[in-house]
């Protein structure tokens, strides 16, 4: 009787052990599975935001920094790249430049576009965010804070000021009630432009000396 009582409890840990392994084997599988899909989508959703950050560029290249110096690469892949977009006439019209940062709730991922000419931002679009619904995430569609990035000046940096209160070319309107997402994305452009804008800049003045 009592061997009867012990392999009851053995029975069912046996059982839930087991349901456990299969369900962890479905999630991986699942996990896997999507992972291509999930992944060409971002892609896609890169390549398209490339081209609305930079508007008349219909060709784009990709480059990485090599030795203090920018250079073109095959992909993007596995490497932090930023893209050169090309007018239809091949002229350059700027630089799309991805950069991630912390926000209010979690990280920001944004591409902008940059144009080495005018020294200024001519887009912007957040490619991933989780911040605060009807609040933070305004970041993302927001058409009066979108506009800011239309013909913003990075020279000395970008600032963020409060909403409605915009008096400099290098000043960022915030959203009123999102602030803190504001101001985040203000930080996530600078950092881009700390890591690519020497670089860009050095690369299109050779370039223009060159020609």
């Amino acid at each position: 009787m009592p061997s009867e009582d012990k392999a009851g409890p053995i029975r069912l840990i046996a059982t839930l052990g087991l349901a456990g392994l299969f369900s962890g084997l479905i999630l991986v599988s699942a996990y896997l599975a999507t992972q291509p899909l999930i992944k060409r989508n971002q892609e896609e959703a890169l390549e398209a935001a490339i081209y609305r950050v930079l508007p008349g560029a219909e060709t784009r290249k990709v480059f990485v920094e090599k030795d203090g110096k920018l250079v073109e690469a095959p992909s993007a892949e596995g490497v932090d790249a930023i893209f050169a977009g090309y007018d239809p006439d091949g002229k350059l019209v700027g630089y799309g430049i991805t950069s991630a940062g912390s926000g209010f709730q979690d990280k920001i991922d944004l591409i902008y576009g940059y144009d080495p000419y005018k020294k200024q931002v001519i887009g912007m679009e957040v490619l991933e965010s989780r911040e605060t619904p009807g609040l933070g995430d305004k970041i993302m569609k927001d058409q009066d804070f979108l506009g800011n990035f239309k013909a913003l000046k990075v020279i000395p940096e970008i600032i963020a000021v409060a909403s409605g209160t915009k008096s400099k070319e290098n000043e960022v309107d915030s959203i009123s009630g999102a602030t803190i997402s504001s101001k985040a994305v203000v930080r996530i452009m600078n950092a881009g432009n700390e890591h690519w804008k020497k670089l860009i800049d050095e690369k299109t003045e050779s370039e223009g000396q060159a020609g």
